[in-house]
């Protein structure tokens, strides 16, 4: 499936349901690598505009460039209130931003679909000399007894969940996209608390599982109550995750 027409049927609940990021992200940035309010952010892969928000938030003026047209345009319609947000329909890879227009980049949980070598020289054309890279995923944590559960319900139903999770981008594959130069890997704390039918749009918000107008629907949402009703605790239950955020420059 081409990845950027992957979301267009999970809109809803990719907004109702996904995690945000940690505000502490920010701070980071502005203490470690000086990006103070008056710099452009570029958000590549935008969605529905979950990452742009966090620095909408805090004063930031950010574009969004996002190719789904359906995620684009609830990004739209979410974030237009916002003076400093822009929208554009664009690519990693073809970004449509003029030469040396940003300060930074950043990419929240879609570094993972893009082709990196190219998106690489993209992002060194639109970037102003000095500007920074920051990619940033949520990655649920599989280390209590429901997690695990839950992340092997996800590899038994999912449709591809091996093969495109951003499991497959790891250290090394980092370290290739920045290279020769450093980057700094920081981690954050985050976590959602769901009762079952908020669980249940966290797992439908993912383009590798089922749908309602998939055969392998039922069985997954039958599979999930019983994971649900085995570790809920009054009724909710918690997902955590480490919050990755790996930062540099393309010099």
């Amino acid at each position: 499936m081409d990845s950027t027409k992957r979301f267009s049927n999970r809109v809803a609940d990719y907004v109702k349901y996904r995690p945000h990021y940690p505000t502490a992200i920010v701070t980071f940035l502005q203490d470690s690598y000086q990006l103070s309010t008056d710099k452009l952010i570029a958000d590549i892969g935008a969605g529905t505009g979950i990452s742009t928000q966090l620095f909408l938030d805090a004063g930031y003026r950010a574009i969004a460039v996002e190719p789904n047209a359906e995620m684009r345009d609830k990004a739209t319609e979410l974030l237009s209130t916002y003076p400093g947000f822009t929208v554009a329909d664009g690519t990693a890879e073809n970004t449509g931003l003029a030469d040396k227009s940003v300060d930074a980049v950043i990419a929240g949980q879609a570094f993972h679909w893009f082709n990196a070598q190219n998106a690489r020289a993209e992002f060194k054309r639109i970037l102003k000399p000095g500007g920074i890279v920051a990619l940033i995923w949520n990655e649920r944590k599989t280390s209590s007894a429901f997690e695990k559960d839950y992340d092997q319900l996800i590899i038994t139903h999912g449709q591809d969940y091996v093969k495109v999770g951003h499991r497959n981008i790891n250290y090394d594959h980092i370290g290739a996209f920045y290279d020769p130069e450093p980057f700094e890997l920081r981690v954050f704390e985050n976590k959602q608390v769901f009762d079952f039918d908020g669980l249940k749009g966290r797992l439908l918000s993912s383009s590798y599982m089922p749908t309602k107008d998939d055969a392998g629907y039922e069985p997954m949402i039958n599979d999930l109550k019983v994971l649900f009703n085995r570790y809920q605790q009054d009724g909710m239950i918690a997902i955590h995750y480490d919050t990755k955020v790996y930062v540099g420059r393309l010099q």
